[in-house]
């Protein structure tokens, strides 16, 4: 069976470390930090196989050329040649096989141009999704459009409702008390807000999430929503999907 567990990196990272019960040959996801994981696999008596890459920031791709260094593990990620160390480069609709799972590569532009989001279904299914899709949130646009973004974010809403969602940031206070804003009669919101921090009290993730979930509580999921598009009006144009979109990412990023 595979478990995935997450390596806490930096202030607010996560890297997701993917085992399999029968082996200690393990996978893990943008590995900002090396000696967070260095330490997890030594203490652990773990070996590192396989790294998955999502986008070019540093803060995922950090500790990359000293986990290179140590164990030499398969490393597979977008077709960037400023990411140093990636064996398989991969893009949109490429697959591959890791821990036994099959794995469906997603190009997801919007955060970075790059940015691929990789899919494994199953029971349940998995979905590493970077800094594209948070828990009630999505990632700043630094490089992409809005129109982009909110492309990116339909397709991912396209998976399974039970897919398990393992963003790479603990960001859901932040995205809660802004959804509470942007779609303020939703009382999904509420209860997931007082479920999150009672979370952070007794310092365990608020992830994964699963897409069911964030489809009652993230509101850049939620662009048709009468209540998110009339919060929404009072910051710029919800003539559309896309604008509305554009509108709450524009707000979300200065409140």
């Amino acid at each position: 069976m595979l478990s995935v567990t997450p390596i806490p990196a930096f202030s607010d990272n996560y890297i997701w470390l993917l085992r399999q019960d029968s082996s200690q040959e393990v996978c893990v996801v943008d590995p900002g930090d090396a000696a967070a994981v260095i330490e997890v696999l030594e203490r652990e008596e773990l070996t590192l196989g396989c790294v998955l890459i999502t986008h070019h920031h540093h803060d995922h791709t950090g500790g990359l050329a000293e986990l290179i260094k140590r164990y030499s593990p398969r490393v597979i990620g977008p077709d960037n040649p400023s990411i140093a160390g990636i064996q398989e480069r991969v893009a949109d609709g490429d697959e591959f096989r890791v821990m036994g799972r099959r794995f469906e590569v997603i190009a997801v532009p919007g955060h970075t141009l790059d940015h691929l989001a990789f899919f494994t279904s199953g029971i349940p299914a998995l979905l590493f999704c970077g800094d594209t899709m948070f828990s009630a949130g999505c990632g700043r646009l630094f490089e992409g459009t809005p129109e982009q973004m909110n492309a990116s974010l339909e397709r991912l809403n396209e998976m399974p409702a039970d897919t398990l969602v393992f963003a790479a940031h603990e960001y859901t206070l932040a995205n809660l008390a802004f959804a509470q804003a942007a779609d303020p009669d939703n009382q999904d919101v509420v209860k997931a807000l007082q479920e999150c921090e009672r979370a952070r009290e007794l310092d365990r993730p608020t992830l994964p999430s699963t897409l069911e979930r964030e489809r009652r509580i993230n509101p850049f999921l939620r662009c048709d929503d009468a209540g998110v598009r009339k919060a929404a009006s009072a910051h710029g144009s919800t003539d559309s999907k896309d604008a509305t979109f554009a509108t709450l990412r524009a707000w979300k990023d200065s409140f």
